[in-house]
């Protein structure tokens, strides 16, 4: 299969770029830039002696007379502009962007404070939560925000199984600075990150209605949840500590092999066993989520501590498990990468 992708020099295109190098059913014909024009290994010289393809401007239609699928790679707000001419076409996307994930009017525009003239283009995307797709044959996807898969996967037990109250969902994630992108902020400035930890958009994380709009998939009733977000010092990885009041009496145990039944044909989500919680570095680099719980029989609260690796299986990992569903490969072919640990 040969595919393009847009966005070739940002974090979410990078790691798309070293997913697929090693992809045995996958050859990267052309690769674009809004801003370079000039072969990536120059940019970057980490890819010399792999990748030497140049930095071509967006041509869509030499792009589809040559791809077989085009990714794109773009900041929210970019994307649906160069997405539109593929669709109304129907060449294959997958848009790691927030554009066409949040299907109720009015949503887009309130949540990330931009226009919405893509919005009918929407209907023709399916969220492209890998674990739950619905049609893997549609030809545009919408792929999750970080955040919003760790949450779900955190979640989708407990809620298709009813078994956690609707008004008790607390969701705290924290992630690595390469979550917001290559735009510097005072924020991503090493002085102000480095040994520091800081809360940012309280209540007002894009992600918000892209999880509760996947809650209630699973459970209608639900009305929404608490969020918070935080940077923390790394460079890559979330870390989310969720809890939820259950409904009856379980114990850990139980809901450990909930999970564990859950997930076992899911080949990218590992649950822990009873007292062992995950850590960001046996996810960093790989496109796996790791989930571990308990359950305090006292309060039956469940906490579950979930990671992720934000590009990996929050970005361009998730964008290759939904590009092998898509196409008929493999689920996991091209991404059982070994964790980078230490």
């Amino acid at each position: 299969m040969k595919v393009s992708i847009i966005g070739a020099t940002g974090y979410s295109g990078l790691e798309l770029i070293r997913y697929l190098y090693n992809h045995p059913s996958v050859e990267i014909v052309s690769i674009h830039s809004q801003t370079e024009k000039q072969p990536i290994d120059s940019v970057y010289p980490y890819l010399k002696g792999l990748l030497s393809l140049s930095l071509e401007p967006i041509d869509v239609e030499k792009i589809m007379a040559q791809s077989d699928l085009v990714f794109l790679a773009l900041p929210s707000g970019v994307s649906k502009d160069v997405a539109v001419p593929f669709v109304k076409s129907g060449f294959p996307v997958i848009d790691l962007s927030g554009d066409f994930r949040l299907r109720e009017k009015g949503a887009y525009e309130q949540w990330y404070k931009k226009e919405a003239k893509h919005y009918p283009l929407i209907d023709s995307f399916e969220y492209g939560l890998a674990e739950y797709r619905q049609d893997v044959s549609k030809p545009f996807i919408a792929n999750p925000g970080c955040y919003a898969t760790a949450a779900e996967l955190s979640f989708a037990p407990l809620l298709q199984e009813e078994l956690i109250d609707l008004n008790s969902i607390i969701i705290d994630g924290k992630s690595g600075l390469s979550g917001a992108g290559k735009a510097l902020s005072q924020a991503s400035h090493f002085t102000e990150a480095n040994d520091n930890m800081s809360v940012y958009k309280m209540n007002e994380h894009q992600h918000i209605p892209e999880i509760v709009q996947q809650f209630q998939c699973w459970a209608p009733k639900l009305k929404g949840i608490q969020f918070t977000t935080s940077l923390i010092p790394v460079t890559r990885g979330i870390f989310m500590t969720s809890y939820g009041r259950l409904k009856n009496k379980l114990k850990t145990e139980e809901l450990i092999h909930l999970y564990q039944t859950h997930y076992e044909k899911k080949p990218f989500v590992r649950v822990h066993e009873k007292n062992s919680y995950p850590v960001l570095k046996q996810i960093i680099g790989t496109n796996f989520c790791d989930i571990g719980l308990s359950v305090n029989e006292q309060t039956d609260i469940v906490t579950l501590v979930t990671v992720i690796d934000n590009l990996g299986k929050g970005a361009a990992g998730q964008a290759i498990q939904n590009l092998n569903l898509f196409s008929g490969f493999s689920e996991s072919e091209g991404l059982l990468q070994v964790p980078i640990y230490p």
